[in-house]
């Protein structure tokens, strides 16, 4: 059996200083956490390790400015927590809740608060249904479908705020096709914005309500 690479080793990309700064080093433990109990646990695949940093963190980092300040935010089904581990860790000044129903995989994320030391961050073992709270922001990288996510998440962004929804090549289309379910759901405007991630860009539907 091959060895899982050991991203512990490894430097991230020159572009993570700017957005973690003096917690820089945070991020690395939740790299090396993502490739070893996360690989173990099934929440990353072993062929993500290699891409770690540029593919998830950095995929998910490049949107922290996006974030007004002493935001509330929620993270529906954050799995082994993209995005909302990395935004919590480069932003201390929101409050970061993350929403999953799966037990193992809240199991990582409760280990993975108390091993960082991270006091802005609550897990929350729950359907995004389930959830009768309203937040600032609310986001989900690779969950569902736009017209799906949308019926999930807009019961918990708070008037004025907005749901950052992390798509890829397809959001374009999928807006086309959600646009009608997302206004119905109390949504103003609907806007695609790209952020620079190097190589590949991070794409986000920002639905705002």
């Amino acid at each position: 059996m091959s060895e899982t690479p050991d991203v512990s080793r490894e430097t991230p990309p020159p572009h993570a200083a700017g957005v973690f700064a003096s917690r820089l080093e945070l991020a690395e433990q939740y790299a090396e956490l993502l490739a070893t109990d996360g690989v173990v646990r099934g929440l990353i695949g072993p062929r993500e390790v290699p891409r770690i940093w540029d593919r998830h963190i950095m995929n998910s980092a490049v949107v922290v400015p996006r974030l007004p300040q002493d935001a509330t935010v929620a993270d529906v089904g954050t799995g082994a927590g993209l995005p909302g581990l990395v935004w919590a860790i480069a932003r201390t000044d929101i409050q970061m809740t993350l929403i999953e129903p799966l037990l193992r995989r809240t199991s990582f994320l409760e280990e993975a608060v108390e091993k960082l030391g991270l006091d802005n961050v609550e897990v929350l073992r729950a359907r995004a249904e389930e959830v009768h709270t309203t937040y600032d922001v609310v986001t989900a990288r690779a969950v569902a479908g736009l017209d799906k996510l949308g019926r999930w998440c807009m019961p918990l962004v708070r008037p004025g705020g907005v749901l950052l929804a992390m798509k890829g090549r397809s959001a374009a289309d999928e807006v086309a096709s959600a646009t009608a379910t997302l206004h119905r759901l109390g949504a103003t405007s609907i806007v695609v914005t790209s952020y620079d991630n190097g190589d590949v860009p991070t794409t986000v539907v920002e639905v705002s309500k």
